[in-house]
């Protein structure tokens, strides 16, 4: 039997990393990632196994030396370090097996440092390789044939994992989504007939997460948790179900495509679920190139993308959004045009990026029909796209000047109170309602939501350098304070205080260094 050890690579510094707010909320990394689990849970008895995730602790390489297996995995922002880990293990003479997204889309990327590599899903080609591995008569390539029955995916062992070390916890309801975004490589590698657990399995994995200490907010990482609206609505009765019988132990977040709000029966779900807030791709405010990429859900009847996305928001959960920058039909008139979209849906957090083509997806080969590729591994200008509408340095620019004011303090904290004081998001709260007849676990609860509140803003005012921001951060609580919020809502302000400061940090070092965040 193998002496078997699997590793996550650390990220480079992102906007999800939350790499410079961490200190803050005090945790080491945000959330873990669902490969390293899911693998361990896969491998059959008799093997042993060791779990390192580098964004939480640091390799042991004398340990790896004397495995008789190391996996590392990643996604195509830790190529870079996973180079240097497999480099490293290489050199001690250790047999190396590679997964993950980045080698699916790009096989041949990390050449003979790994020895085995596996594309695609692996539920069913990782147990296999162990057992040709005993027998002497491994491939060096696995890719399985079928996607994965989610009906028969175990529960993770994230008790291997040093979860208090997280911001968050992590847990899939479903693979895949039925849409066909020019650019993205969900469909690549988890294909367009999403696949959903059953509501069994579900609870078992939420259950095995309760009896973690520590772990009370959960993000789903599904790409689009609607992609079958029909299946997630039973998965969800029984999770709200769930929820009630254990006086609401867990908070979600989740990502969903923006046709949500077209079914408020589903969102009012997903509120007594207790997901408070929800990712959307809306891409782009410019509706020429939400067509050029294929993203047509976004332009559905039922009103405009921002009544859209106010509509998730009156449901009663916060909307996350994804922004692009660079499509074929942007003029120079998008950068004016993606700010004044996001203040007036009153998004508070937005990953904003520049257009990126992933080897493997329609829009990477179509760029390479048309000579469009930057082939430097490292673009100087932070994307392999060269565009149409404008230079390469106009679109790098223009993309700082978006970013820097939509995180300016004082437009970031007015979308924030435009959505929590003047929008009252959250008027309903299903914890809340539940938790009325318990008066003294309502006032644990409150407790404490305050304490991780106070912690967090203390926190700002001692460990910001910068005055100014510290300032922006004592008005913006004092400001909520005089309206005596609930304090679920202090404890967002806080946080959401700690992500600016991320987000301010990140945009303030790419302006200074010219070097921007690797989007693809």
């Amino acid at each position: 039997m193998a002496d078997i050890v699997l590793i996550n690579p650390r990220f480079e510094p992102s906007y999800w990393g939350l790499e410079h707010a961490l200190h803050l909320l005090g945790y080491q990394a945000n959330l873990p990632v669902a490969a390293l689990p899911l693998l361990a849970a896969l491998t059959p008895e008799g093997h042993s196994f060791t779990l390192i995730d580098e964004n939480v602790e640091a390799i042991d390489f004398e340990r790896c030396a004397r495995a008789d297996i190391v996996g590392v995995t990643g996604m195509s922002v830790q190529r870079f370090r996973m180079t240097e880990v497999l480099e490293e293990l290489k050199r001690r003479g250790v047999f190396t097996v590679v997964g993950g997204p980045w080698v699916t889309v790009q096989e041949d990327y990390f050449g003979t440092l790994a020895d085995v590599i596996f594309v695609g899903e692996a539920e069913n080609t990782w147990p296999l390789f162990l057992e040709q591995w005993a027998d002497g008569k491994h491939a060096g390539r696995y890719e399985q044939t079928e996607k994965t029955d989610m009906t028969k995916v175990p529960v993770p062992r994230h008790d291997l994992l040093k979860m208090s070390r997280y911001a968050l916890a992590s847990i899939q309801f479903s693979r895949g989504c039925p849409f066909n975004c020019e650019f993205c490589d969900i469909i690549v590698t988890f294909g367009r007939r999403p696949r959903i657990k059953t509501s069994g399995q579900v609870i078992a994995e939420l259950e095995a997460l309760r009896k973690t200490p520590g772990v009370d907010t959960v993000f789903i990482v599904d790409d689009n948790l609607i992609g079958n609206k029909k299946a997630i609505r039973e998965v969800l009765l029984e999770v709200v179900a769930w929820q009630r019988a254990h006086d609401y132990p867990m908070i979600f977040f989740t990502e969903a495509s923006l046709d949500l709000a077209d079914d408020a029966e589903l969102m009012a779900l997903m509120v007594a679920a207790n997901i408070r807030i929800v990712f959307v791709g809306i891409e782009t405010p410019n509706e020429d190139s939400l067509k050029e990429t294929g993203k047509t859900q976004n332009l559905r009847k039922g009103g405009s993308m921002a009544e859209k996305v106010h509509a998730i928001q009156n449901a009663g959960m916060e909307v996350w959004s994804g922004m692009i920058l660079g499509f074929d039909n942007d003029g120079h008139d998008i950068f004016e045009r993606q700010i004044r979209f996001i203040q007036q849906a009153r998004i508070v957090s937005s990953m904003v990026g520049m257009l990126s083509a992933i080897p493997k997806t329609p829009l990477h080969d179509r760029l390479a029909r048309e000579g469009r590729l930057d082939p430097d591994d490292r673009p100087l200008y932070g994307t392999n796209v060269i565009p149409v509408g404008m230079d390469r340095h106009a679109l790098r620019e223009g993309y700082l000047r978006v970013m820097r004011e939509l995180y300016d303090p004082e437009a970031y904290f007015q979308r924030l109170d435009d959505l929590y004081l003047t929008g009252r998001l959250r008027q309903s709260n299903p914890r809340r309602e539940h938790l009325r007849d318990r008066p003294w676990r309502r006032f644990l609860l409150d407790v404490s939501l305050v304490a991780e509140a106070a912690f967090i803003f203390l926190r700002l005012q001692t460990k910001v350098k910068d005055r100014d921001l510290r300032r922006h951060y004592r008005r913006s609580m004092g400001r909520l304070l005089r309206h005596l919020p609930p304090t679920d809502v202090l404890q967002v302000y806080a946080v959401k205080s700690a992500m600016h400061y991320h987000v301010h940090t990140l945009v303030s070092e790419m302006s200074m260094d010219g070097q921007l965040v690797n989007t693809f």
